[in-house]
């Protein structure tokens, strides 16, 4: 494990945690939430018009974004996930490689091709990845027994080969993202990460958000939110 007296940076490990940075607006975020009645694991939230300016550049959530992407930042995709007893899965060491775009265009440096839930997701070069910031806003406590993200500061620089990454994980080491209701947990959006099916399962909602500064070329648009 990483030393966990150490506060991590964006800067320097690909991390940084923000205790109650969402507490202003963890009521009215449950309160949107909770009209959603999924009982999957990862819910793609699209078209929740409340939800929105909560998450634009200019909005509570998306101004912490903002501080490293600047102005322009844009949420591009909203996840939520509720870990519980009977949905209590375990996520193996991998890095975000895809995003979701409208539709499918041929576009040099862009591929494969994958369609998930119904949506077109493509790989796209490691540079825009690269510029790409994830926030994950903490309904629920998450305690070290109630599967905290697991991630491995600084190896957010390069794509890491699906062969090298049990190395890259000893390589870096590893830190538990514990976290409060109301805390905010920011990365680099392909640092090294996974999660523990819960030890002891609890309800663990989590509302993660990708965000993007640039446009995508070739006539390719963000499926956004």
């Amino acid at each position: 494990m990483a030393d966990p007296a150490i506060p991590l940076t964006l800067e320097a490990h690909g991390a940084a945690h923000l205790p109650g940075a969402a507490l202003p607006v963890l009521a009215e975020l449950e309160a949107i939430l909770s009209r959603l009645g999924s009982d999957r694991p990862g819910l793609r939230l699209r078209d929740i018009p409340d939800l929105a300016p909560l998450l634009d550049a200019s909005g509570e959530i998306g101004q912490i974004a903002s501080r490293w992407l600047g102005p322009d930042a844009r949420p591009i995709r909203a996840i939520l996930f509720d870990k519980r007893d009977g949905t209590n899965w375990a996520l193996g060491w991998h890095q975000d490689r895809t995003i979701a775009v409208r539709a499918r265009r041929n576009v040099s440096g862009f591929g494969p091709w994958t369609i998930k839930q119904g949506m077109q997701h493509v790989a796209p070069p490691f540079a825009l990845l690269a510029g790409m910031l994830t926030l994950r806003v903490h309904l629920d406590p998450v305690p070290a027994d109630n599967a905290p993200l697991l991630i491995a500061p600084g190896s957010h620089r390069a794509l890491v080969p699906e062969s090298d990454i049990d190395r890259a994980v000893v390589s870096h080491g590893i830190h538990r993202c514990l976290a409060e209701a109301g805390d905010v947990w920011v990365y680099a959006t392909p640092i090294l990460h996974a999660s523990d099916a819960a030890a002891r399962p609890a309800t663990r909602r989590v509302l993660q958000i990708d965000y993007a500064v640039a446009d995508l070329p070739g006539g390719l648009d963000w499926l956004g939110i």
